[in-house]
């Protein structure tokens, strides 16, 4: 049976929803009614779209507990009673997942929408691991009360059909579910007509979700994405402006800032191609080392260095950043579509528009403030001391939770020494590089004396 949902303004359909929990209360005299609890703190959704000829199929399965507000008609010690359900879970289906559920094709909003199957099941059911078990599994008849299956751990399979133009169109989703916990994990699997299946996992609201992306669309939100996680990330912000303080040129800031980028790229990239260590500790590891780069750096300025080999300690310190940029990118791979490679480097060519912009903000600042406020000895030891107490701040709280983890020597196995010839891969890159900087960094003294 197909049921056609409702398109109530909001007043509407707050009127409907109120009137639907009076009701439930008017529910066969046999049937004991049980109130739900509250909004739980956490639940995982699982959902699959997937375009069909002329429909686009949309299934998801949502823990019936997360639909708290409802009160679903029982018997016992508080079993859901299936025989007397079927419009408390279409209510339900309706109340909380259909409005929040927003299909596009090639950027148009679809309005119509349809609910052609839901169906209660056991929390224990596994169909929902394929596509097809999962459609087999709501088509298939519902439970019954012999069953016994408390309300609160019964799940909720409910399957929307969207009219479509072409399965082959350009479809995205902003699947906002926001009503259903505080915490709401979502795992979504797009399955594109003549192509595999493309997973996707986010928390809470992700926006609008491309579900295959074009070329360009990858490159500008990946461009977007590198640009403003430089500008947010002020850990980020005091290692540059450690390495711009003493400098101030952009003749003398070319080695040193051609060194950091060339260093962040290398382990940004790399890690992207899975030659990052999997460890737990080694995220914590690394925001320890990025606090560190900028204590070092400070007090580098403040003891007075020569700059003319500030590109290695440039480089060094870059290759810690990469994999600091790594770990934001890797949450952020799986909207990237099939442009994956063409996406990363979009993300890294953003973080490059970031330095630039800051070091074109912060070099006239300095020089205006040596020039006319304090004397450029004593403003580079008072900035440097003032980023250096920050940096030190973060590098010790950091360290606390390094060492909240535990270091286990790896088995001396073929899997550990697949993993030491990745490593070695990634050193000999590094090698390369370090070696072009060099040449580098003596033609450009060269060229300066």
């Amino acid at each position: 049976m197909t049921i056609r949902t409702l398109k109530p303004a909001k007043i509407a359909k707050q009127f409907i929803f109120s009137a639907m929990i009076i009701m439930s209360y008017f529910i066969s005299p046999l049937t004991t009614l049980v109130k739900a609890h509250d909004i739980p703190m956490s639940v995982t959704v699982h959902m699959y779209v997937k375009p069909e000829g002329n429909s686009l199929k949309l299934l998801l399965r949502v823990p019936l507990e997360s639909m708290s507000e409802l009160v679903y008609p029982t018997f016992g010690p508080g079993y859901l009673d299936f025989e007397n359900a079927d419009q408390i879970l279409l209510d339900a289906a309706h109340v909380y997942l259909t409005e929040e559920l927003q299909v596009y094709e090639n950027g148009v909003l679809i309005e119509d929408k349809m609910i052609t199957a839901y169906r209660a099941t056991s929390p224990q059911d596994r169909s929902i691991q394929s596509y097809e078990t999962a459609i087999a599994n709501i088509n298939s008849p519902k439970m019954t009360n012999d069953e016994k299956l408390y309300y609160g751990q019964a799940m909720l399979d409910v399957l929307y059909e969207f009219p479509i133009q072409s399965e082959n169109s350009k479809f995205s989703i902003h699947p906002s579910l926001n009503k259903l916990a505080s915490i709401t994990n979502t795992v979504l699997r797009f399955i594109p007509a003549g192509t595999g299946e493309r997973v996707f996992n986010y928390v809470g609201d992700p926006g609008l979700v491309e579900l295959d992306p074009s070329l360009l669309h990858a490159l500008y939100e990946f461009m977007v994405l590198g640009f403003f996680h430089i500008l947010e990330g002020t850990d980020h912000i005091l290692f540059l402006l450690c390495l711009i303080i003493p400098l101030r040129s952009f003749r003398g800031l070319i080695p040193v800032v051609t060194s950091f980028t060339i260093a962040h790229s290398i382990t940004l990239i790399s890690t992207a191609f899975g030659l990052a260590p999997q460890a737990l500790w080694f995220p914590p590891l690394i925001e320890m080392l990025i606090a560190l780069s900028i204590v070092y750096m400070a007090f580098e300025n403040i003891v007075g260095v020569k700059l003319d080999k500030r590109w290695i300690v440039a480089f060094a310190f870059g290759l810690v950043h990469g994999f600091g940029f790594s770990f934001l990118l890797s949450d952020s791979m799986q909207f990237a579509g099939s442009h994956l490679f063409t996406s990363l480097l979009s993300f890294n060519l953003g973080v490059e528009l970031g330095q630039i912009f800051i070091l074109l903000l912060v070099l006239p600042l300095l020089n205006l403030l040596f020039k006319y406020v304090v004397a450029e000895k004593a403003g580079t030891i008072l900035l440097s001391a003032l980023v250096a107490h920050s940096g030190w701040h973060w590098m010790t709280e950091r360290n606390d939770r390094l060492n909240e983890y535990f270091f286990i020597m790896p088995e001396f196995n073929a899997t550990f020494y697949a993993e030491l010839m990745r490593w070695g891969m990634l050193l000999i890159i590094i090698g390369i590089a370090s070696w072009l900087m060099y040449e580098l960094s003596k033609r450009l003294n060269k060229n300066a004396g």
